[in-house]
């Protein structure tokens, strides 16, 4: 059954060397789409963590229907070394949301510089009967992708944080973070391997691996 309302989707942690992926659609009725733009939803990038997370009740609250697919680092891993891109994995996961939350019509944020192609991908997964408007920095242009965008960027701060308090700090994620590269590099040369949660297949595992082994770890 489709259900009336319009829905964005976007994701959180496309790029990080660790943790997931977080993939999340956000369906709302068209009568609060104005209320998310009065309550300054939009892109997460460009909002505070703090101000992101005084909105993510809200837009829950105010949301017909939400939902969230996690891609761990080794589902990821195993996809590209599968010959699966990063953006068909992601096509995949959107389907997989729409297919649940059956909106009407679907605002899609494109990681694929050609948001045509990238529209062809999720159309091969794809079940539910939505109109699909699939552009890039489409969090930035609607605020309901804005709001799916803040949603999934929470909820994987959440689940960095979980692993914070299970292994230390180990800053953002991303391999341009020192604190994240600190964490990395002291973590091989302790235990000889990456931790559970990296992204194996990201170069800047690769290396480290690489540079430990060169250097006659075991």
């Amino acid at each position: 059954m489709m259900v009336a309302g319009v829905a964005g989707l976007d994701e959180a942690g496309r790029g990080p060397v660790l943790g997931p992926m977080v993939l999340c659609g956000v369906v709302m009725a068209e009568r609060d789409l104005e209320f998310l733009r009065e309550k300054g939803v939009r892109d997460s990038k460009l909002l505070t963590p703090s101000r992101r997370e005084g909105l993510a009740p809200l837009i829950e609250a105010k949301a017909l229907r939400f939902g969230f697919l996690e891609l761990q680092p080794a589902e990821i891993d195993e996809a590209l070394q599968s010959g699966v891109s990063l953006n068909e994995l992601e096509a995949k996961g959107f389907a997989h949301l729409l297919n649940e939350l059956r909106p009407r019509v679907a605002y899609v944020d494109s990681p694929d510089p050609n948001p045509d192609l990238f529209r062809r991908r999720l159309l091969r997964y794809l079940r539910a009967r939505a109109e699909l408007v699939v552009e890039n920095s489409a969090d930035r242009k609607y605020a309901v992708v804005g709001a799916a965008s803040i949603l999934a960027k929470v909820r994987r701060d959440r689940l960095l944080g979980e692993l914070k308090e299970k292994y230390g700090e180990l800053g953002s994620g991303y391999s341009h973070d020192p604190l994240t590269m600190s964490f990395l590099k002291r973590w091989v040369e302790e235990h000889g391997d990456l931790p559970p949660f990296a992204r194996r297949s990201w170069e800047t595992c690769r290396r480290l691996l690489e540079g430990y082994k060169g250097r006659g770890g075991r």
